[in-house]
């Protein structure tokens, strides 16, 4: 049996109501919101899932709230789940990347799980982009990003970001730039993060 040498990291939360997509409250209410939070990353989940099926894959959950009891739980004994770190987004995806090539990955992305068009193909794309490229990104339509590839990890794209805001993608796109670094790009997507990115949108 081969190594499996790459790695897919699912970026979380437990859904509790009340602390999870907390700009769609206004909209959906906590427990509405809480919902889709559970919708979308089930979903996620069947989509890297059925990537594992094909491809020599690893699959992690990285997430925040919650515990490993209540993720297990949820959704099930056959995937392997960590505690996010601590720090902000930055940090704790470098913390997520660093832990994965240390333990022998060649090949990381993670994702978040606001992305319903996010499918297999796009996944298997990035993938294959690392093999070329040291940093593929599918940028989201909000100025962020959906998903960060990476074959080592490059601490530098994770510092001195306001996360959260449009100057994301563009901000990490620069660091990358001023390192020489060789960038893959996906196709823009839609992320779910407020009231209008649901409109025409059924779960």
């Amino acid at each position: 049996m081969s190594q499996v040498s790459e790695r897919l990291i699912i970026f979380s939360r437990y859904p509790e109501p009340g602390k999870t997509k907390t700009r769609l409250i206004p909209l959906l209410g906590d427990e509405g919101a809480a919902q889709l939070q559970r919708q979308m990353t089930e979903q996620t989940l069947i989509t890297a899932k059925t990537l594992k099926a094909s491809n020599s894959l690893s699959v992690e959950v990285h997430f925040a709230g919650g515990d490993q009891q209540l993720m297990r739980d949820w959704l099930g004994s056959d995937v392997i789940y960590q505690q996010q770190g601590q720090g902000d987004l930055g940090r704790r995806m470098a913390s997520a990347f660093q832990a994965s090539f240390n333990a022998g990955m060649t090949r990381v992305v993670i994702i978040g799980t606001d992305c319903p068009d996010l499918k297999t193909q796009l996944i298997e794309q990035a993938f294959q982009a690392l093999n070329q490229h040291d940093l593929v990104l599918g940028p989201a339509e909000d100025g962020g990003y959906y998903l960060i590839g990476l074959r080592r990890l490059i601490n530098q794209l994770f510092i001195g970001i306001s996360w959260g805001t449009s100057q994301v993608r563009q901000k990490t796109v620069e660091i990358a730039q001023k390192l020489n670094l060789a960038i893959a790009y996906l196709p823009v997507l839609n992320d779910i993060d407020r009231p209008e990115d649901l409109a025409g949108r059924s779960f």
